[in-house]
């Protein structure tokens, strides 16, 4: 995987504030604390599961994970 999920995710900041992928971004990217250049699974979806935010959703996270992970996985 040649770049970060967050690095990744940002793509989708900007767009329709009714998608919950965009609504994440857009919390993910004003979040300073957010693991910027992981690209583990479990780092990252332990640090959305503690924050417990309506923005950076779990549902959001899986569905941006599997993107991510389906879009590095020919590289």
């Amino acid at each position: 995987m040649s770049q970060s999920f967050y690095q990744f995710v940002l793509s989708y900041r900007g767009g329709d504030l009714s998608d919950p992928k965009t609504r994440f971004a857009e919390k993910m990217f004003q979040d300073h604390s957010f693991p910027k250049i992981s690209r583990s699974f479990e780092e990252l979806s332990s640090y959305i599961e503690t924050l417990a935010d309506d923005d950076l959703s779990t549902n959001a996270f899986d569905e941006l994970w599997e993107i991510y992970r389906m879009k590095n996985d020919g590289e």
